[in-house]
Formats: C-alpha cells, structure tokens, sequence
C-alpha cells in the first residue's frame, strides 16, 4: 500500500482487507548523557512512525552499535530503558541485534498493525488545519545542553518531553476524521509540513505566533545556537518557502527548521474535527495547537505568516 516512492514514515503491506502491516525502522547516536534516557527517547521515536501511519506498535527488535570501551552496565541500560517504552506502547519486545563500532547507536525495527482503511498518509488537502502535539525546540535546547547552558530539571523536562510517546495524541484522534499525519523529525516543522503539501498539491500556510516552543528554545536561538541540521533544513527548503512576515524576529523564523528529535505528530483535519481532536488531546495532556492551514497551491508550498 506504501513504499518508498512517497515521503511517507513507514511501509505498508496489506495482508488482508482486514489487516494492514506497517515496518519501520530507526536508530541515531546518544543526544543524552543517561544510557537509560537515551534508550527512552530512541525507542519512542522508532514508535513514533506506526503511530503517524495510523497504526499500533505490536512488535519491536533492537538494534544496537557500541564500542567495547562502553561498561556492560550503559549497554544494558540503554536496552533496559528501550525495553520499558515499548512496554509502555503495548507492543514487545522480540530480540534484535547487535555489533561493535567506534560509537553507541540504539533503535528498533518496529511492526505495527491497522486495519487498511485506517492508514494514514504524510499528506493533506485544501482546507486542511494543521495541529501540532508537542512543543517544537528540541534541537535548539540538546546542542544547548551539550555545552551545559540547562540547569539540571531543564535537562530533565527536555528528556522527558522526547522520550514521551506519540500514542497518546494517536489515541486522541479517535472518532476524529484525519486527512493526513506525519511526526516531526530531522527536517524540522518546515520540513515536514512541506512534505504534507507536496504530497497534496496545496501551500501550508504557517501561523508562526501560534508555534508551541520549549521552555529558552527562543532565547538560546537567539544567541545563535543552533544545530547544523537547521541549517540543512533552511537550504533544503530555499525554493519551498515564501516569508510573508512583518516584523517577526530571526529567531522565531530559525524555530521553524529546528530539527526535532521524537517531536509530536502534524495532524491535517478539516474545521469541523477541530474542536473535538484539541478537546480530546487536552484530555490526553497533550499540546493541541492549530499552527496553519493548508490552501489552493501557489508559487510555494510553505507561507510563513504571522498570525
């Protein structure tokens, strides 16, 4: 049903007209000191994509690099920490594997079931609001942490908020009709809600005053700390993107190509789902913010705007 021809976050495969698989697969270096942490955060962004497909993790395997230098007690905490996210999700874990390299990498291969008509696609259509359920600012806030600019609880609340599952914003969008989903990654909002554009032949209009950010993201931003991937993003995207702003400070334009680790899902839904998909995620204690609106295409397929 999916492959790699789309921009899509996972593959499926219908298996009958009542079951759909969804394969995924993801892993990257420690962006935290704690091996438990880390093995948190990286399992729930391999999670992360089955719950933009529309589906449910059931199956996960490990995959992990690490030197020989590395204690025995970070390797099992890295697992142990992985293990505990997956348990969290309903899914389990069912073995994986594991070689030697100059740096620690963690991941999951992970398997997730839907019935077919409920697949969600990286897409959205004229109409389409954009709602957002995780703060953005991620990115900003590790490379700031790494030369330890975050005062410990800072640090803290940064792990917890990547390494919270998107299962729950998931499960709020039941009795909602979605028109298209995605989970912000490397290529950051802008990114993201590009590939949603394209993949609709609309323009996203960004409501950038209405952009959830992290606690200091805008003020470390400011200073100039930013990771390279931003950069990427911003050069990736130069013919994509119009800046229709007034008045809009730099740095409030840098958070939008900010790439997130474990960010939330974009979720496009016409005007009617609104107030039942915010009510449902506010249930869930997740962010519900509508940040644009996805238009009959023009020259770009992202206008940044203030509002």
């Amino acid at each position: 049903m999916v492959g790699f021809d789309s921009s899509d976050d996972a593959c499926v495969y219908k298996v009958s007209d009542d079951v759909a698989i969804i394969n995924s697969i993801d892993f990257f270096p420690p962006i935290v000191d704690d091996p438990y942490m880390f093995g948190q955060i990286a399992a729930a962004n391999s999670l992360s994509d089955i719950y933009a497909m529309g589906g449910t993790p059931k199956l996960a395997m490990n995959l992990l690099t690490f030197p020989e230098k590395l204690p025995l007690a970070a390797v099992e905490a890295i697992l142990e920490g992985g293990n505990d996210k997956v348990n969290e999700a309903g899914a389990m874990t069912t073995g994986g594997h594991s070689i030697n390299d100059k740096e620690p990498k963690y991941g999951l291969s992970v398997t997730g079931f839907a019935h077919p008509d409920d697949i969600l696609s990286n897409s959205a259509s004229e109409g389409d609001y954009l709602v957002i359920t995780k703060k953005i600012g991620s990115g900003v806030l590790t490379s700031a942490d790494k030369v330890d600019f975050l005062n410990k609880s800072e640090s803290d609340e940064l792990s917890r908020t990547m390494a919270e599952l998107n299962k729950y914003a998931f499960e709020a969008t039941a009795g909602v009709k979605v028109d298209g989903c995605t989970d912000i990654t490397g290529f950051g909002l802008l990114g993201h809600g590009a590939e949603m554009a394209k993949a609709g032949d609309v323009t996203l209009e960004v409501f950038t005053e209405r952009i959830p950010l992290m606690s200091r993201a805008l003020e470390f931003a400011a200073q100039g700390i930013l990771p390279a991937g931003a950069h990427n993003n911003m050069a990736f995207l130069s013919e994509d993107v119009m800046d229709y702003s007034v008045g809009l400070k730099q740095e409030q334009i840098d958070m939008l190509y900010d790439p997130q680790t474990s960010g939330g899902l974009l979720l496009a839904v016409k005007e009617p789902e609104l107030e039942r998909l915010q009510y449902q995620l506010g249930e869930k204690g997740c962010e519900n913010a509508v940040i644009g609106r996805f238009k009959k295409r023009t020259s770009h397929y992202i206008e940044i705007l203030n509002k």
